[in-house]
């Protein structure tokens, strides 16, 4: 059963950094888009950062750009997101996903993590 993982989520300071993991396991993901999205509280799911199965292709929102990375190791079938000089509202659950569709959506996924949380404080 495909099964993704996500780790490394955690209480950081305003301006400080974390790098978030993302395993997965259960299946081939050869040819599968990665991404990452997250939910606030009393928000909705939205979209983060995603890249293309080889990795030459890459995403992100607006409000990450410059900020957050997208990485991926296919030979440990591990995503990760580093995420830097981060502010109070990048609080929520980060989720991993992977997909064939659009990159950018989460129609385009057909598998999800659990979820990790990220707090940042001020």
């Amino acid at each position: 059963q495909a099964q993704l993982v996500e780790s490394g989520g955690g209480l950081v300071q305003a301006g400080g950094s974390l790098r978030l993991s993302c395993a997965a396991s259960g299946r081939t993901f050869t040819g599968y888009a990665m991404g990452w999205f997250r939910q606030a509280p009393g928000k909705e799911r939205e979209f983060v950062a995603a890249t293309s199965w080889s990795g030459g292709s890459t995403a992100y929102a607006d409000s990450v750009k410059g900020r957050f990375t997208i990485s991926r190791d296919n030979a440990e079938n591990t995503v990760y997101l580093q995420m830097i000089s981060l502010r109070p509202e990048d609080t929520a659950v980060y989720y991993c996903a992977a997909g064939r569709g659009d990159f950018t959506r989460a129609y385009g996924y057909n598998y999800w993590g659990q979820g990790t949380q990220v707090t940042v404080s001020s």
